[in-house]
């Protein structure tokens, strides 16, 4: 009832609703009450992902982040047992995101990017494709996903006239390598140059 009350006041505002959930029963009792997006998402059945499929809910699995809390946490301080926690929960859930994905399931691109060092948040492009996703979908995780997520979906997302001129590009073809999108050469926002090797 609680979740349903957020859900409902938010919707009242125009605002959407993110519920941040790892375990399978409140994924699900999230998706019940009618959020819109669910982070992390890491315990996930087959039965979660029919419902967020049946009510178009979307899932933001960040994968990338295990890697770098294993390879540097330590190093940075983390805790080990919250190092013991990443290697638990990291392979399941991989599992679920190849599961989301196979069945068809709206993946939005996450990262949880406050875990490890801006500008390596392009990894997790490489990761989703080794996890189920092709090159396309991955892109499209990240850019008109995303947007009909958000509901921007009018203005961006996409290349076209009349969108916001949000455009980056990289030296080769991501579909033939997707780890170039780890390197961004180009970065145009709103029809501004800001980055251009």
């Amino acid at each position: 009832e609680e979740i349903t009350a957020i859900v409902d006041t938010a919707k009242d505002y125009g605002f959407k609703v993110a519920a941040h959930a790892h375990g399978n029963e409140g994924i699900k009792r999230a998706i019940l009450a009618g959020v819109d997006s669910i982070e992390h998402a890491s315990f996930l059945d087959r039965e979660a992902v029919q419902m967020g499929i049946d009510r178009g809910t979307f899932f933001a699995l960040d994968i990338y982040n295990t890697e770098y809390t294993l390879e540097r946490g330590a190093a940075n301080g983390v805790p080990e047992e919250n190092i013991e926690k990443e290697r638990q929960v990291g392979t399941i859930q991989r599992q679920s995101f190849t599961l989301a994905v196979e069945m068809g399931a709206k993946v939005v691109y996450a990262t949880d990017s406050g875990i490890y060092p801006h500008g390596d948040n392009g990894k997790q492009f490489a990761r989703a494709v080794r996890f189920g996703m092709t090159p396309v979908q991955a892109l499209q995780s990240a850019t008109s996903l995303s947007a009909e997520l958000l509901g921007w979906e009018d203005s961006v997302g996409v290349i076209q006239p009349d969108f916001y001129a949000d455009i980056i590009a990289v030296n080769s073809n991501p579909l033939e390598n997707i780890s170039e999108m780890e390197d961004v050469d180009f970065v145009m926002k709103g029809g501004v140059v800001y980055k251009n090797k």
